[in-house]
């Protein structure tokens, strides 16, 4: 028998099995969250579909909410990568910037073995138009905030808690993700292009609006 043909590890053929089995948890709680609502929604009709029990749910998830964010935990953990990998010479916010551009050109690729990117995207959609998603999603904004915050003092040898920089410039981002996310998810095209190209026409709007005098000058058309 060559060293192909040989038997997996038993430890790692149970480990693929977990993770096929959240996976498929997942992929079921997200399709029902879209087509019937969160609220709506069931931990039994969750593990209906995917035919285990509410013990074998509860083993990968605390509640529905867990579910409902697993995905975007890894969008950020990819987002968050990206941005350590910025080159050193960039300033603050043009590393954060192509950052994010960067996330969202690689993101199917990031997250594909786990879900298809159109049920993320769709879950995305989700999150923005249910209050009680919506509620949860803003308070996670705030710990990446000053996750990103952290990384970018680091990134330029300061002090976060005695240089207001890198927070100020974290938060004029997170602002502008925002303001995308909700017009992004009020549209009809929920693809990650649409996305890409509101986030970059956005962000690139930050240094115009808060140089410029507005008084007299007409508005920029809309994007």
């Amino acid at each position: 028998m060559t060293t192909d043909e040989r038997p997996a590890p038993a430890g790692g053929l149970r480990e693929r099995r977990k993770r096929r089995t959240r996976d498929a948890l997942l992929r079921a709680a997200l399709l029902l969250f879209i087509s019937q609502g969160y609220e709506q929604t069931t931990v039994d009709e969750i593990t209906d579909a995917v035919e285990v029990s509410q013990r074998t749910f509860f083993r990968y998830f605390a509640n529905k909410e867990e579910a409902a964010f697993a995905v975007q935990d890894l969008v950020e953990s990819h987002f968050f990568a990206a941005l350590q990998a910025r080159p050193a010479a960039e300033g603050p916010f043009a590393a954060i910037r192509g950052a994010v551009l960067a996330a969202w050109d690689t993101l199917e690729e990031a997250i594909a073995e786990v879900v298809p990117v159109e049920l993320y995207m769709r879950s995305y959609q989700l999150i923005e138009s249910t209050p009680a998603l919506l509620a949860v999603h803003l308070r996670r904004c705030t710990d990446l905030e000053e996750r990103i915050a952290r990384l970018v003092a680091a990134r330029e040898g300061l002090d976060v808690d005695a240089d207001p920089r890198p927070r100020v410039a974290v938060a004029a981002f997170s602002g502008v993700m925002r303001v995308t996310g909700r017009l992004w998810g009020q549209g009809q095209d929920a693809s990650v292009a649409a996305i890409r190209r509101m986030t970059e026409a956005y962000l690139d709007q930050i240094g115009p609006a808060l140089a410029a005098n507005w008084r007299g000058a007409p508005a920029p058309g809309r994007i």
